[in-house]
């Protein structure tokens, strides 16, 4: 097998696609002069991505810096393919209509907990890969099994 069939890179319209089809992703801020990373739920909505939250680390660090990154990916026991999109954007805390709006989106928190800041990321740049793994340690007879 060639490299071009281990590891595909996926169109834009590809990595929007899995986007909205997807609702668990992580979102990667700066706070502090640190990078954080954390798990939200979210939504898509033309170029932009919606999630909600809490007064905390995530809504203070879009609040001063609104440089993020977004991840997803999919792999699954006895699949031999996986995939990872990355958008990068700003993000912006909505209010207002803006934020009443984002009630039309499937868009509810996972947890049983108030999440009433919307944020919206305009992204600027979409990426994203298709692998096909090897996983040689599935093929590998353990030496009791010999």
């Amino acid at each position: 097998m060639t490299d071009a069939h281990l590891n595909q890179v996926l169109t834009e319209q590809e990595c929007w696609t899995r986007l909205a089809q997807t609702e668990f992703g992580r979102l990667a801020y700066h706070l502090a002069d640190e990078v954080h990373i954390a798990p939200v739920n979210y939504a898509v909505h033309e170029d932009s991505i919606y999630f909600r939250t809490a007064e905390g680390s995530k809504l203070l660090g879009v609040a001063m810096h609104e440089d993020v990154a977004f991840e997803i990916d999919h792999v699954a026991d006895g699949e031999e393919v996986a995939w990872s999109v990355v958008a990068r954007g700003k993000a912006r805390i909505l209010e207002g209509d803006a934020a009443r709006q984002a009630d039309h989106l499937r868009l509810r928190p996972w947890v049983d907990n108030q999440k009433f800041n919307v944020v919206a990321i305009t992204v600027e740049e979409v990426t994203g890969r298709e692998y096909h793994l090897a996983r040689p340690w599935r093929h590998i007879v353990p030496r009791d099994e010999a």
